[in-house]
């Protein structure tokens, strides 16, 4: 990219990377970082660096957290005997922001994928079955995108969990066919999960 030094082009491809940022809104971001250094890229640099440091994923429903157990997992006001089956740690929060759920999560990963090589293991279904009976769980709720691949991860899932005798339900109402969570209103949220039913 002409005479920009190496050290600024590095971090334009690394912007770039981002969800939503291309290569002309990452030069305008990083530009705009270089100008208020002071103000906005040393503290940006300092708390990313602390992320880096300390963010780890629970080792029991996958959110992000700074200890083994996330605060939800940790809690024993959660442990309700339902667990809440979401795609990413930003439906999880979507879902926490309704405020509707009281119980716990498992945090898949993403969706099962044939063309992008997306097995069951790599999307932590083998954990959710085990948590199971160690949980006393009566209930999973599939809160998953309603996609093609969010639906196909759901029906995989109740296969899997059938033989453990919790009941499967889905998110119902509210939730728009081709719709993602982390894009819907609270109240929404709250609707679809007022009204789920047997999967």
């Amino acid at each position: 990219m002409g005479d920009i030094p190496p050290q600024i082009e590095a971090l334009i491809e690394m912007m770039a990377r981002l969800p939503g940022l291309g290569p002309r809104s990452a030069r305008r971001a990083v530009l705009h970082l270089i100008g208020k250094r002071e103000l906005l890229m040393t503290p940006l640099a300092t708390a990313m660096a602390e992320v880096a440091r300390s963010v780890q994923n629970c080792t029991r429903c996958g959110n992000i957290g700074t200890d083994m157990l996330c605060p939800i997992c940790a809690s024993d006001r959660r442990a309700t005997g339902e667990i809440c089956v979401v795609e990413d740690v930003s439906d999880l929060w979507a879902m926490e922001r309704g405020g509707a759920f009281k119980g716990r999560y498992h945090v898949l990963g993403g969706t099962l994928s044939a063309l992008d090589a997306v097995g069951p293991e790599e999307l932590r279904i083998p954990q959710l079955v085990a948590r199971i009976p160690e949980e006393n769980v009566t209930e999973v709720i599939l809160a998953l995108n309603a996609t093609v691949d969010g639906q196909t991860t759901a029906h995989y899932i109740a296969d899997a969990l059938e033989a453990t005798g919790a009941q499967v339900t889905s998110l119902a109402q509210g939730v728009p066919i081709g719709g993602e969570l982390d894009y819907l209103d609270d109240g929404t949220i709250g609707a679809a999960l007022k009204a789920r039913k047997r999967f």
